[in-house]
């Protein structure tokens, strides 16, 4: 486990494996550069101009310090342009270094000295580098070599040019807290549909609840069928691994109204009898993203223990081509009584959405949130970086966009054109569960609307960004946890606007 310890000593006296200093586009100095360079008696930026650095975001140069100064390496990074750093260039720069660095037991680094808070670059330090360090070894024959681990893990990492502070070491501990449950909800998209069936999704989230203190029901196809979920059944009909709806609820202000979050849970999407084609199936087994990005954020919130309540119903199947499956023609009936007729057995993520909506409507709450990566036409109009949002309410939007950006998970507002609605209306039921060839992540998130009660409401299109199909240098291939992290800022960031922000020692939960 890495320890996080804070120094006001120079740069240059700290013994450490390896020291990591900043430097900006043009090669301008970041903080403690200048400084080791004065104590190495070198012209590092001489160095790292024949080095080929630039200084631009992704630069890094290696070199040893000779016993120069009392760090054995050091590793430049590049942040780009110095007028723009923030604390989302120290985080990606930290899942840089995490990669780089896990030979090494002791880091120093002055990174989160860089932006306007140091609390904030603080926070996106420790997010990174546990985002940065994230590996999913589990089914390899060899998942960990316990001897390497050992010797050469990174146990400490010492941020420099800081005194020992209470809100600095509350941002370190937030950091960690919001790259662990991405982490979780990373391992859950990337475990194999076989192993990640609903049922076990349902434990998991139980095993999580009884942990951190929330309280979880979880609903059984014998109590969704009594309690008139015909979405999430009918979805569910055609494997042998039964739905589910996974409840939480973390309570941290009294009796007031609750924001209430849902997620996607297909744990595997063959596309039922409206077969998918094979390629496409590939990474099915991440189309439990959004649920796996909710119960991240629970989890999340129950560590953090902000003064506010907020309650998440989680729909959970597997979409599969057996015989009991729906058809195209079938008409379901969801929670709530509403009908609709199912045309597309591989649109489902709506189907079991409709009823956690419908559900969660009946409680009263003061928002509903809903995360699904929910239509390609998402990944067509905005790509593979940004999540698309709609709703019925601007404020919340915006809310949500901001928070996304606090944290380096961007999205865009689609319009919600309400003129799209005849596109899925259907002559026999309330609604149809596809439209025409266009607009798809929009008809999708009307059809949604249908099953939301007069409150506040926004949808997360997170197809793209759920998902990376391609390693980079700071995202490995497989599940990223979006929007897990942009849910925790946005319950943080409105627990603060009613006056309850931060940690709180004792706060009611049950």
């Amino acid at each position: 486990m890495t320890t996080f310890q804070l120094s006001s000593s120079s740069p240059a006296n700290i013994a450490a494996d390896l020291l990591v200093l900043p430097v900006f586009e043009g090669l301008k100095p970041g903080p403690g550069l200048r400084e080791v360079a004065t104590a190495m008696k070198a012209d590092l930026t001489s160095i790292l101009a024949d080095g080929g650095v630039k200084g631009k975001q992704g630069d890094t140069f290696t070199m040893p310090t000779l016993g120069r100064i009392k760090a054995k390496m050091i590793l430049v990074v590049g942040l780009g342009q110095q007028a723009e750093a923030d604390a989302n260039t120290v985080r990606r720069a930290a899942q840089r270094i995490a990669a780089r660095s896990s030979r090494f037991a002791t880091v120093a680094t002055t990174l989160h000295q860089v932006g306007a808070s140091a609390a904030d670059s603080a926070h996106g330090f420790a997010e990174g580098l546990v985002l940065g360090a994230y590996r999913f070894t589990q089914y390899k024959e060899r998942p960990i070599d316990e001897t390497a681990i050992e010797k050469s893990a990174l146990k400490k990492v010492i941020l420099v040019g800081n005194r020992e502070t209470k809100a600095l070491k509350a941002a370190l501990r937030r950091g960690e807290i919001y790259g662990e449950a991405a982490n979780w909800a990373r391992d859950l998209v990337n475990t194999p549909a076989l192993d990640a069936t609903p049922a076990f999704l349902a434990a998991e989230a139980k095993k999580m609840a009884a942990k951190h203190g929330l309280v979880c029901k979880i609903w059984t196809r014998a109590e969704l069928k009594r309690g008139g979920f015909g979405g999430i059944l009918g979805v569910g009909s055609g494997s042998i691994n039964e739905p589910r709806l996974i409840e939480l609820a973390y309570r941290g202000d009294g009796n007031a109204p609750p924001i209430a979050v849902t997620g996607k849970g297909v744990t595997f999407d063959s596309g039922g009898l409206s077969l998918k084609e094979a390629q496409p199936m590939e990474w099915m087994k991440a189309d439990m993203g959004g649920a796996a990005a909710t119960l991240a954020m629970m989890r999340a919130i129950a560590e953090l223990k902000p003064k506010i309540n907020v309650i998440a119903a989680i729909p959970c199947a597997e979409n599969m081509p057996g015989g009991s499956a729906i058809r195209p023609g079938d008409v379901l009936r969801h929670r709530g009584g509403k009908t609709s007729e199912v045309l597309n057995t591989d649109a489902e993520g709506r189907l079991i959405l409709a009823d956690a909506l419908a559900y969660l409507s009946e409680k009263n709450p003061v928002a509903i949130i809903d995360s699904a990566t929910l239509t390609g036409a998402a990944v067509v109009a905005l790509g593979e970086d940004l999540w698309a949002v709609m709703g019925s309410d601007p404020e919340l939007i915006a809310a949500l966009r901001s928070a996304g950006e606090e944290v380096g998970e961007p999205g865009w507002e689609l319009p919600l054109w309400t003129e799209y609605r005849k596109h899925i209306e259907s002559t026999i039921a309330d609604v149809k569960n596809i439209g025409n060839r266009w607009g798809g992540a929009i008809t999708a998130a009307l059809f949604l609307k249908e099953f939301v009660g007069d409150v506040p409401w926004a949808h997360i299109d997170v197809a793209g960004p759920a998902f990376a199909e391609r390693q980079t240098d700071y995202w490995p291939r497989g599940g990223t946890g979006s929007p897990a992290r942009t849910l925790i800022r946005y319950i943080e960031r409105q627990a603060e606007k009613n006056g309850g922000g931060g940690r709180r020692n004792g706060s009611r939960r049950g």
